[in-house]
């Protein structure tokens, strides 16, 4: 730059905001004039955006996704693609976030396809191959000969490599039991002490055997974005999905937030849980600045953990006693901080208003000391 260089703007702009300057700059072909414009342009449209020091932005951050949420309807399931994949959605979903629940209702996935797979037939036979088959999605029949102490399960439409999975699958997971191959179906023999009872329990667990696929992935839907095929399914396993040859996995996710965590990291996690706020609240046509959203997600994993929002985490780990005591299980706060001694220093903008305290926001923040008279 002529007068100043991008280096030079680092006081006044993060790093990552003057690297995606420099990136523009070069991808637009930008002269050094047209890159100062550029950059003064975004200083100043960053600069009205800041929020002022003393600024409450945790009470403005929960009433501007608090109160649109309040106007969301009751629309819990979304039916994705013509496979009819019911996933939550609205204020069931929303909850299910901030709760920071170990598992959603629908756990879901969505599958991006590297760039040499990205064609629908292969799309299709992808998603036909990681979805998961139980030994009842190849059954017709089941029945049980009581007098014999034998299952008997008829087969439909099943080729022979996948017949042999199934035996071979059954044989491992029964030992107490004789498996044998017949004509379009399979023998299983219990032992002549087992009960009427314990048959019928068997047979609904052998029903419920895995045979193939990726476990829990239980249903697929493909569709198109742009030029991608994409796969949608009911089910979350991103451990095995990651493993898999065709995958690309710089772009595909879970809404699982937890086992985003577990297997990519808590920054990963973070984009996810921004990202299922926003979609969740788009859905429902709200609009609701990404700031205020960044700043939950930020507070939910600040400490390399996933925490929820309510009594058993953010709200329950806060450092005031009248703040704790204030959001819910009053006397329980208070009998606990009693035993342990513990002192509020009313810090907080709860613990101050139930005082009726000024609170440490805005101008309350500072004491100021003037001197009448003195020149």
């Amino acid at each position: 730059m002529s007068e100043k260089s991008l280096k030079d703007y680092l006081d006044e702009l993060p790093k990552s905001i003057v690297e995606q300057i420099d990136q523009v700059s070069s991808k637009m072909k930008l002269n050094e004039k047209q890159k100062e414009q550029l950059t003064k342009e975004v200083i100043k449209e960053y600069f009205k955006s800041a929020f002022q020091p003393g600024e409450a932005i945790g009470i403005i951050s929960a009433q501007s996704i608090s109160e649109p949420a309040t106007q969301m309807t009751m629309r819990t399931y979304h039916f994705a693609a013509s496979a009819g994949i019911q996933v939550t959605l609205g204020l069931p979903r929303l909850i299910e976030i901030f709760d920071a629940r170990k598992e959603p209702t629908t756990p879901a996935m969505t599958i991006y396809l590297k760039q040499k797979y990205n064609t629908k037939e292969k799309a299709e036979e992808f998603a036909k191959s990681i979805k998961e088959k139980k030994v009842k999605y190849f059954a017709k029949s089941v029945s049980i000969d009581l007098t014999n102490k034998k299952i008997k399960i008829e087969l439909d439409k099943i080729k022979k490599s996948e017949l042999t999975e199934v035996i071979e699958k059954l044989t491992k997971q029964l030992k107490d039991f004789k498996v044998k191959e017949l004509t379009n179906a399979i023998s299983i023999e219990a032992n002549q002490n087992m009960s009427i009872k314990d048959l019928e329990k068997w047979k609904r667990k052998i029903l419920s055997f895995y045979v193939s696929g990726i476990q829990n992935i239980k249903n697929t839907a493909i569709i198109k974005e742009g030029e991608n095929w994409v796969i949608k399914t009911l089910g979350s396993n991103l451990e095995k999905i990651f493993q898999l040859e065709e995958v690309d996995t710089t772009k595909s996710y879970s809404n699982n937030i937890h086992e985003v965590a577990s297997i990519l990291g808590i920054e990963a996690a973070r984009t996810i849980l921004i990202k299922e706020i926003i979609d969740t609240l788009k859905q429902q046509g709200l609009n609701v600045d990404e700031r205020h959203i960044t700043l939950v997600a930020d507070i939910m994993t600040l400490t390399g953990e996933i925490r929820a929002v309510g009594r058993y985490g953010v709200a329950g780990t806060q450092s005031s006693v009248l703040a704790r005591a204030g959001f819910e299980e009053t006397i329980k706060h208070l009998v606990k901080a009693s035993v342990r001694n513990e002192v509020d220093d009313f810090e907080g903008i709860f613990d101050n208003v139930m005082i009726n305290q000024q609170v440490p926001v805005g101008t309350g923040m500072f004491e100021l000391i003037s001197k009448i008279g003195e020149e």
